[in-house]
């Protein structure tokens, strides 16, 4: 399948496949093997129809059997079994949970018992977090000092609530990490040329942009005014911007060059399907010496 790659970006993200599975990979992300994580393609699951092939999500009406599959055949890639996974119960918050050992398998073999989570961390090597997309921004983050993982999901909403700062903020609080030493990516998400938006989010990130500590950004690298009433939001760049005010250094920051919109075949997207699709994921999962239980 031939991609639409943005001209003009560094290419941060890798295709690996592993039999029919195809995904994404920064390879910046894996400095010193701290961590493995990926990003999912369509390509490799079980599901049919609006959900084909690797869909994760069991609630838009896909055979629970097959996302079941779909999160076995995921979890193999990382060396685990389904009860190694901890999702996120994303409502576009900024709300971020430090995850143990005790949440092994929440969202997957068992419920989860806390909702409004959209970022998850933790030091707890084996446990593999998953936040899950259609358009939306993964952000990825490894401490491989502090031995910390993270993932959240960052929307406009996300975004606008600086979601890469918040999590940045969480990994200092509980563990100790310190922004410098962190490596981060913005995951596969709806591109800017795709993302028309109206006034009333334009001007939600023309305000945040314009106060410390972004002032020194233009605004027109976040948003282009088409001057009809509609406008261009850029998440990737916004979530770049906020990361790297929160801390993270540039040459430690990987962006992706890919759109779920541009290739709707290969990526879930909600604005190219109409709302008639499935999700693909990020997970990321610290390495290490596993832990009793998991």
């Amino acid at each position: 399948m031939e991609l639409k790659r943005m001209a003009g970006k560094e290419q941060s993200l890798q295709i690996r496949r592993s039999g029919e599975i195809e995904y994404l990979v920064f390879p910046g992300l894996e400095k010193d093997g701290a961590a493995k994580h990926l990003v999912s393609t369509r390509l490799g699951g079980v599901s049919k129809g609006i959900f084909a092939t690797m869909n994760y999500n069991y609630k838009r009406g896909d055979d629970p059997a097959a996302v079941d599959e779909n999160y076995r055949r995921t979890a193999r890639l990382f060396g685990k079994t389904s009860d190694a996974f901890v999702c996120s119960d994303q409502t576009h918050t900024t709300n971020v949970r430090a995850v143990t050992a005790a949440d092994a398998g929440k969202g997957v073999t068992r419920p989860k018992d806390y909702a409004d989570v959209d970022g998850l961390v933790t030091d707890v090597p084996g446990l593999i977090l998953c936040t899950s997309y259609a358009d939306c921004v993964p952000l990825l983050f490894v401490d491989p000092i502090k031995r910390v993982v993270g993932c959240s999901h960052s929307g406009w909403r996300g975004t606008a609530a600086q979601m890469g700062r918040v999590t940045v903020e969480k990994m200092r609080e509980v563990y100790g990490c310190e922004p410098d030493d962190i490596l981060a990516a913005v995951g596969p998400s709806i591109c800017r040329n795709c993302y028309e938006v109206g006034k009333e989010v334009a001007d939600i990130f023309q305000g945040l942009f314009s106060r410390k500590p972004y002032t020194d950004i233009r605004i027109d690298e976040i948003v282009r005014d088409d001057h009809n009433g509609k406008y261009h939001l850029d998440l990737w760049r916004a979530n770049e911007v906020i990361l790297m005010a929160a801390g993270i250094r540039r040459e430690h920051l990987f962006v992706t060059d890919l759109c779920t919109c541009c290739n709707p075949d290969y990526l879930f997207s909600h604005r190219a399907s109409q709302g008639r699709r499935g999700n693909i994921c990020a997970f990321i999962m610290l390495n290490g010496p596993q832990r009793a239980g998991i």
